[in-house]
């Protein structure tokens, strides 16, 4: 599908009305003007603070005031682009800049946890917000000079609410490699029953729920994939032969075998697109005492110059004028 700046858009609501510019130059100040200059040397870079510009677009400015039209990010990245001075000028390379984007987004590291009940039986599975989401572990991109573990801690914590900055041990892991793109799952035991599981971010997951692990199988390569109940996986049959290794050379320890270690839902979001009806269960307790990506290469948007220190005069010109 072409992309907005070249031709369609992409799963934007009909509704609503677009944001107006006196909001667009204040997101080109928050998210673009306010940088250190590193992060604007290549549009790599560029699109992901548009991608975090994006993120408080939706749930701030769109929920605050219904009346906004929800974008697309495709959507959201053409009408920025657009609007903004000093990135107007590479509008008709957009297409190239977005495909190269995609591209480069797949090629990021990603760290997370497979976090285990006490009996080692079950796993902590999220699932995304759209409709038809699949179930993952939690789990998400490296920021820009980030460890491995210090980004799986960061994002279970946004994605579950649950602290495992204690408990994960950095020789407990498993890393896959699927595509071009390193993932690294960190093996986490010992979360109290007791746990409150309820996501920090919003409209990223829609549920939380423990899985039994022989329900997730078979075990496979693919990334996308679907459990025996017909769940769908992604980025979880490649980790199940490691987890189940490792669990057969690392007994749980001794444990009481109560209601909580049955239950299945532990959150659930009171709106999202993925569910049809708008519940929310009770928190359960954790413990008791103790997509498919297109990667192939499109046409290189680098054949023509990035001038960062023009793009970062004209910002700072908009924003004087402003």
């Amino acid at each position: 599908m072409a992309m907005a700046g070249g031709g369609g858009l992409n799963r934007s609501s009909s509704r609503g009305q677009m944001p107006p510019q006196e909001l667009l130059d204040d997101l080109c100040s928050r998210f673009l003007l306010n940088v250190p200059k590193e992060e604007l040397e290549s549009f790599e870079r560029i699109l992901f603070l548009l991608e975090q510009a994006h993120w408080f677009y939706e749930d701030n400015s769109v929920e605050h005031n219904p009346n906004l039209k929800s974008l697309s990010f495709k959507d959201f990245t053409s009408l920025m682009f657009k609007s903004c001075t000093a990135l107007r000028p590479y509008i008709a390379h957009l297409d190239d800049i977005y495909k190269d984007f995609n591209n480069y987004k797949f090629r990021v590291p990603v760290s997370g946890a497979i976090i285990l009940d006490d009996t080692y039986e079950r796993c902590l599975l999220v699932k995304g917000w759209k409709a038809g989401a699949s179930w993952s572990f939690p789990r998400g991109k490296r920021n820009k000079d980030e460890e491995d573990h210090t980004c799986a801690v960061r994002e279970v914590l946004e994605e579950t609410g649950c602290d495992v900055s204690t408990l994960l041990n950095l020789d407990d892991y498993i890393e896959v490699s699927i595509g071009q793109q390193k993932v690294r799952l960190y093996i986490i035991t010992g979360v109290k029953r007791d746990t409150v599981f309820a996501p920090q971010t919003k409209k990223e997951i829609s549920e939380i729920s423990w899985h039994r692990i022989d329900d997730l199988l078979p075990a496979s390569d693919d990334a996308v994939s679907r459990g025996v109940n017909g769940m769908k996986l992604y980025m979880v049959a490649p980790f199940l032969t490691g987890l189940k290794a490792w669990i057969a050379t690392h007994p749980p320890v001794l444990y009481q075998k109560s209601e909580a270690s049955a239950r299945g839902t532990v959150w659930k979001a009171k709106n999202s697109s993925s569910s049809g009806a708008p519940v929310e269960n009770p928190v359960a307790r954790a413990g008791s005492d103790a997509q498919h990506v297109d990667n192939r290469p499109g046409r290189s948007f680098r054949n023509f110059r990035f001038d960062t220190a023009s793009i970062l005069q004209s910002m700072e010109a908009s924003f004087l004028r402003s």
